[in-house]
């Protein structure tokens, strides 16, 4: 077995766990037993028991973008060109209060910033949202 040190996805408290790993798949999760780590020796329940998703079987794992009615897989650039080519025209068309972010929970507070600041700065709105219940 091989113990992977590694920050919970759950919230953006930053806890950090040891994955137990076993031929390639996740088996159970510990604690990290530094008291000096923010969740000291402690997990949440989905933070110890929450990793079935990660090995499920209808996980996506690529970008999809619809092309002639189905969904084909797509590279991680043109996934993203694609949707800055989306924000443009509807910006374009109908202003940039059309446009909206909600961000996650699951994210750190820097990258919730940064969502922030990417509607405000260069979108140019203030629809910006955040959902903190886990």
């Amino acid at each position: 077995m091989k113990s992977i040190l590694t920050t919970c996805p759950y919230c953006g408290t930053g806890c950090t766990f040891f994955l137990n790993v076993r031929q390639g798949k996740i088996v159970s999760v510990t604690p990290n037993n530094d008291v000096n780590s923010v969740n000291q020796e402690k997990l949440c329940s989905k933070g110890r028991f929450g990793f079935d998703f990660v090995h499920h079987k209808d996980r996506l794992t690529n970008p999809l973008i619809r092309k002639e009615e189905k969904l084909a897989e797509v590279t991680w650039g043109e996934a993203i060109g694609f949707i800055a080519s989306k924000i443009k025209k509807t910006v374009k068309k109908y202003g940039s209060d059309s446009i909206a972010a909600f961000s996650s929970a699951r994210c750190t507070n820097e990258e919730n910033y940064l969502m922030q600041k990417l509607m405000r700065a260069v979108i140019g709105t203030n629809n910006v949202d955040h959902c903190a219940r886990l």
